[in-house]
């Protein structure tokens, strides 16, 4: 470490602080937003702060990065989520996350340039935190859609998102054209695996039979939807050798299919949800029509399911952990809006997670003994960071972001019916009980969380440009001059 002047904007004292290398006990100094000093006793020199910090033996740990939400975003059946991007940031933050990857998701016709031109406008408005975007590929029909794709991806949106079902699915063959395109400009290719034609038919079958309520989602959705299209996009990453990000892996067939590709080589990593980890699909089972809460896609899942994704985080064969908040509220405009006793076919799916995801897996994870502070980190901030391209986040080092979350391991709090900063109405996680909460959180230097309120504003939050995703040789070597320029 070279030489650091002894004064800083902030200083963190006696912290317990998780960095690369491990935790260690010591300060962390910041100035002009950025990390500039981390060590023991004589790691920090002395020196005057505008704000000195005493962490008291507390865990001092890098700001959650959450890769994966919908904000302000239109969904299939023509409803607007429940969040705009200052109440989704908000509640983010209060939950300990400093960035986060929503989506500039496509209209079918729309132009991928004015696509993303409306949902940063958006986000200039209202984010409190850093955030970035995935761009999720509808009509490649629509005008100019190549150019301005590969315009976005050079202009820092680092990632593109196809879906295998519903309306918005694309062919085999415009996900291997974009997946191409995605390797020739440096960006990564995440999918919704799931099968559309078994989907498809197990749901006429079920509705055919008067089997509609929100239990039945889960069946609608068979587990084997998911295990052929996960395969199937394994065997397309290694035909062109372009990284695919598997999104919210909810079985163990899965789970083992991701694991095998990984030990031949295949550039495929893969996420899940607190959710799946922990919750199963008997959560669907209320009275009336309670159950759509809970209905999301893919759906929970069996405890044998749960545990092979511990199984598969614990390996490294999942890569980190997203919320996947998806919010509806439950009312006439979100997940009611087909009447107050729809269909399952007719709910919207989705459940809020942004503000939930760190204290549920830090009371799993740190609390609970399934991996220790080093393992939440990486699959909360550092697997984020690294694998989407935000170069300066995601860990506690000298030059990176200060982007902290201070916590109080001992806190126990039981989550209530309607206890999150968003704007759902309701907490799918009532009842649970937590151990681990974060106090303050800092985002850029900035505190913007102390004393359980949020301190930053709307448009705080600035776009992140992400790095090129690396590319490796083609498994298929015929093929490699026409992947290249």
């Amino acid at each position: 470490m070279g030489a650091v002047s002894d004064s800083f904007d902030l200083l963190i004292r006696n912290g317990l602080i998780v960095t690369p290398d491990g935790v260690t006990s010591g300060d962390l100094a910041v100035r002009d937003g950025a990390i500039v000093a981390v060590g023991g006793a004589s790691g920090v020199p002395d020196g005057r702060a505008a704000r000195v910090i005493d962490a008291g033996g507390r865990p001092v740990l890098p700001g959650g990065i959450d890769p994966h939400c919908h904000i302000e975003q239109m969904s299939g059946m023509g409803l607007m989520n429940a969040d705009s991007f200052e109440t989704a940031t908000r509640s983010a933050a209060l939950g300990g996350t400093t960035t986060v990857i929503s989506f500039a998701a496509q209209a079918k016709g729309g132009t991928l340039a004015q696509t993303v031109a409306d949902y940063s406008a958006r986000a200039r408005r209202g984010a409190m935190i850093d955030h970035a975007f995935h761009i999720t590929a509808t009509d490649p029909g629509a005008p100019e859609f190549a150019a301005d794709l590969v315009r976005a991806i050079g202009a820092g949106h680092r990632s593109v998102k196809v879906f295998t079902t519903y309306d918005i699915r694309l062919s085999d063959r415009q996900i291997l054209d974009i997946m191409a395109l995605a390797k020739r400009a440096g960006a990564l290719v995440c999918v919704h695996a799931e099968n559309d034609a078994m989907i498809g038919w197990a749901k006429e079958a079920l509705l055919a039979a008067g089997l509609d309520r929100p239990e039945h989602h889960a069946l609608s959705h068979p587990r084997l939807a998911e295990i052929e299209a996960v395969e199937r996009m394994i065997r397309f990453a290694e035909f062109l050798a372009q990284p695919v990000m598997i999104f919210h892996v909810s079985t163990a067939e899965a789970v083992a299919s991701i694991r095998a590709a990984r030990a031949r080589g295949a550039p495929v990593w893969a996420e899940t949800c607190p959710h799946y980890l922990l919750m199963t699909d008997e959560v669907l089972r209320r009275d009336g029509v309670e159950g759509a809460k809970w209905m999301c896609s893919p759906p929970q899942r069996s405890a044998e399911d749960c545990a092979a994704l511990w199984d598969g985080l614990a390996d490294g064969t999942i890569d980190l952990v997203s919320s996947d908040h998806a919010p509806y509220r439950f009312d006439a405009t979100g997940k009611l809006a087909a009447g107050p006793a729809p269909g399952f076919d007719r709910i919207a799916n989705g459940l809020p997670g942004l503000e939930t995801r760190l204290p549920l897996l830090f009371d799993a994870m740190v609390s609970g003994g399934r991996g220790g502070l080093s393992a939440f980190a990486r699959v909360t901030a550092e697997a984020p960071a690294r694998l989407y391209g935000l170069a300066t986040k995601g860990r506690i080092a000298p030059g990176m972001d200060a982007d902290l979350a201070l916590w109080d391991p001992a806190r126990r709090r039981t989550f209530g019916a309607d206890d999150l900063h968003d704007n759902v109405g309701y907490n799918p996680w009532e009842g649970r009980g937590i151990t681990g909460w974060p106090e303050v959180v800092i985002a850029r230097g900035r505190v913007i969380v102390e004393g359980g309120k949020c301190l930053s504003k709307p448009g705080d939050g600035r776009w992140i440009p992400r790095s090129a995703i690396g590319t490796i040789p083609s498994i298929a070597p015929a093929l490699r001059g026409l992947l290249e320029d």
